[in-house]
């Protein structure tokens, strides 16, 4: 074998031995989507909402400690609505050094003075940028709960400004993980101003039937063993933002709880409020529900626990969602679907027993068509697919039904270029040259039309990869793994067996 042969013999038998290492075995190398193997389907909508209101508590929460500080007085502070709160009260000779204050430590809202009366509102840039990141967050936010799960594979994305797809497959207890990643765990700590209560209407007595406007009614949570309804302040003391560690451990009463740290700033915080309101009770809210309302005996500065009538499995899994972070803002479940594994196993069959059935009708009309030359076509062809899914597996991409169209139709254009360069060689041949001139000829003139094509089919490919959600995503891997490996196959390596097996013997060329 010349010199030049035995290079190129080296570099496809390394190709070979490696796509085999990728791809064995393949139960465990090629990964299944949820249409192949079966799981639920998710469509969330965040209430973005949610995160401007958190930061308006922070920020009013803020601003009266900095006031405070500064000797700043005022008769009342209050939130008007998410994005909004106002300082009534402030007299007429501090509002030059209010200003400078505000202009001190905030860029992100607009105030206004309106005689007694400070209101600020949130920027319309700033709202927006933190419309963005609670999504985003969110979505982080669910990938690690899933993730500490330990489901293989998912498929966790963003779907326009304020939805995300979750496609969990293969899942043992589906039901665990829905309910994991629909706990929202906002936690927020608030005094009590009042309750608990049998009904509002009694919860409301004292204030005269209305809810105060610097007050909500927040109703407990049956599970956790707390009954009736809850008046808390609107502002929270701290909140799931604030934590620094969070674990599994047991109450006094050798009950399962979470026990957790606070940081810095979030301890600073809670050593204030629990040390000017000893005596009250401070109310454990997670996900709108109280929890527990537990009284405050002492100052407290970086520690506490959350109480309730957790089960082991329950305060796990709470665990899990405090440490992945609390969602920045709440979720509604727009869609939610489950495919059975009977389903997803009817998929595998039909979609390999489609593209099976597809290969083998190709390579028979390419051997019937083009005879000896149509082996050459085969051998390429057989070698495109294992390249396709040794891409699949060392970039651990996921195989889906339109992934499976992507290989099919990879199939297709990879048979083309063979037909190009077959046909080329036909026109040489029939022009009188010889089987060596034919070949080279051949491949010469056929290699750019083969490269325009595979190119122009590519970007399109990595366009649909960009900005496609899951299913066109999978259809354009493979599309783009099989077209990458088509000008590999059909242009290298057919090249390579023209001249390895056939040239030698130039007189005849069965084509």
């Amino acid at each position: 074998m010349k010199k030049n042969l035995q290079w190129k013999l080296v570099l496809i038998i390394v190709v070979i031995g490696l796509c085999v290492f990728l791809i064995y075995p393949p139960k465990e190398k090629i990964k299944l989507g949820l249409d192949l193997k079966g799981g639920t389907h998710l469509v969330l909508q965040v209430l973005t909402e949610d995160a401007i209101n958190v930061e308006t508590d922070q920020q009013l929460a803020r601003f009266e400690e900095i006031f405070k500080k500064n000797n700043i007085t005022y008769l009342e502070a209050n939130k008007e609505h998410p994005g909004r709160f106002y300082f009534r009260g402030i007299p007429v000779d501090q509002e030059g050094k209010v200003r400078d204050l505000i202009d001190q430590y905030t860029r992100d809202w607009n105030y206004s003075f309106s005689g007694d009366k400070l209101v600020f509102s949130l920027k319309p840039a700033t709202a927006q940028y933190l419309r963005d990141q609670a999504v985003n967050q969110t979505l982080e936010t669910i990938r690690n709960r899933v993730d500490q799960f330990g489901v293989a594979e998912p498929i966790i994305q963003r779907q326009g400004s304020d939805r995300i797809v979750v496609e969990l497959p293969g899942l043992e207890d589906p039901e665990r993980v829905k309910e994991l990643i629909k706990v929202t765990a906002v936690l927020e700590f608030k005094l009590v101003k009042a309750g608990p209560a049998p009904d509002e209407q009694t919860l409301l007595q004292e204030f005269g039937g209305q809810v105060p406007e610097d007050a909500e009614v927040v109703r407990a949570d049956p599970k956790s063993g707390a009954q009736g309804f809850y008046l808390v302040s609107k502002v929270a003391t701290i909140t799931g933002k604030d934590l620094r560690t969070v674990r599994r451990g047991v109450d006094e009463w050798n009950n399962p709880a979470v026990h957790f740290t606070l940081s810095p700033d979030g301890a600073k915080r809670f050593e204030q409020t629990t040390s000017q309101n000893i005596g009250k009770q401070l109310a454990i809210i997670l996900d709108g529900r109280v929890q527990s309302a537990p009284v405050i005996e002492a100052r407290i500065s970086d520690s506490g626990i959350i109480q309730g009538r957790f089960t082991p499995e329950e305060a796990d899994d709470l665990v899990v969602i405090l440490k992945a972070g609390a969602l920045p803002a709440g979720i509604k479940y727009l869609e939610e679907r489950t495919v059975g594994p009977t389903l997803g196993s009817d998929s595998v069959r039909q979609g390999l027993f489609s593209g099976l059935i597809s290969i083998f009708a190709i390579m028979v009309f390419m051997i019937f068509y083009y005879r000896v030359a149509g082996v050459n076509a085969v051998i390429a062809l057989i070698l495109n697919e294992l390249i396709i899914f040794g891409a699949m597996s060392y970039f651990k991409a996921t195989l889906t039904l339109p992934g499976i169209a992507g290989i099919i139709l990879g199939i297709g254009m990879a048979v083309d270029a063979n037909v190009l360069i077959f046909e080329r060689i036909r026109e040489e041949l029939a022009s009188g040259k010889n089987v060596s001139s034919s070949i080279s000829s051949g491949f010469s003139r056929a290699f750019s039309a083969i490269f325009d094509s595979n190119l122009t089919t590519i970007i399109a490919a990595v366009f649909l990869f960009q900005f496609g959600t899951g299913p066109i995503k999978g259809y354009a891997v493979t599309l783009i793994c099989g077209l990458v490996a088509n000008l590999f196959t059909a242009v290298f390596v057919s090249r390579f067996i023209f001249d390895a097996f056939i040239i030698p013997k130039p007189k005849r060329l069965s084509i």
